[in-house]
């Protein structure tokens, strides 16, 4: 029976990277292809003229790329300073109205985008925030914040209150305990909502095209055109250029969990039997 499920195990595994790679095969061959159009099963000719393009001066191809990923980090960081109070009052405090607080904090998932951007945009144009890195990263806040804040939450619901009251019996103060006790068991649940948010917060196209005003260029704004009637060999390159930091963002959270965990391991290892 372990044999059988252990091959079964390799199979499925097999079954899902095909069925993830598959979707990819048409972009790479795209962006390497000279008018690949059906009913060819594959290109005529071989070029790579979309990827030249992509690392050349005048495509703003990194410099996009830089933008992006600020603005997400930026966001990212917001987001965490606001989600640890809102996930601690949302999963260990009984207050009055707590639904109308999660109503709020999570009306971004359910109203669509295009909906509360035109309001925000108004009041943006009467600050003068419109076309200014700081309006970009104050306008993808909403669209991030509640899958932090959902991640906290969560964490924030498995803690509990114990280890903090031994930590406050033995003269910790309230910053102490939320440094020392409170945010290294959150580490798993910051992680989780950080690459939410940095995903979500790369992938805005409207928010920003909207906010920006076209003087914050983003990889999906330069993305865009191309894949919508523009040169599509370019729009593929972009597309997997930006599946490429996206993975990325996911493997550097994971490695950042694991060496977490390995060093609490080694630490309370090390405590339990120092010699």
């Amino acid at each position: 029976m372990r044999k059988l499920f252990h091959y079964m195990h390799i199979i499925i595994t097999i079954i899902i990277v095909i069925m993830i790679i598959i979707p990819f095969i048409p972009l790479v061959l795209t962006s390497i292809s000279r008018n690949w159009t059906w009913p060819q099963i594959v290109p005529d000719e071989i070029q790579g003229r979309a990827w030249t393009y992509l690392i050349s001066e005048h495509s703003w191809t990194f410099e996009a790329l830089w933008t992006s990923v600020s603005i997400a980090l930026i966001v990212t960081v917001i987001n965490v300073f606001l989600a640890i109070p809102a996930g601690n009052a949302l999963a260990r405090m009984e207050i009055r109205g707590k639904w109308l607080l999660e109503a709020v904090i999570y009306a971004p998932l359910i109203i669509p985008p295009f909906v509360a951007i035109m309001g925000v945009h108004t009041t943006f144009l009467r600050f003068g925030l419109t076309g200014t890195i700081t309006g970009v990263v104050l306008a993808h806040i909403p669209a991030t914040l509640p899958y932090m804040v959902r991640a906290l939450t969560i964490s924030y619901q498995t803690i509990g209150f114990q280890w903090e009251e031994q930590a406050r019996m033995l003269g910790a103060g309230r910053f102490q305990r939320l440094r020392f006790v409170v945010v290294p068991r959150l580490i798993p649940g910051i992680i989780a909502g950080a690459s939410l948010s940095i995903l979500i917060s790369l992938s805005q196209y409207l928010v920003t095209f909207l906010i920006g005003s076209g003087q914050v260029i983003t990889l999906p704004i330069i993305m865009f055109p191309f894949i919508t009637g523009g040169d599509q060999a370019i729009g593929s390159a972009y597309t997997l250029l930006f599946t490429i930091v996206a993975i990325g963002t996911l493997v550097l959270m994971d490695y950042l969990l694991h060496t977490y965990y390995n060093r609490t391991r080694k630490a309370v290892s090390f405590l339990e039997d120092p010699f």
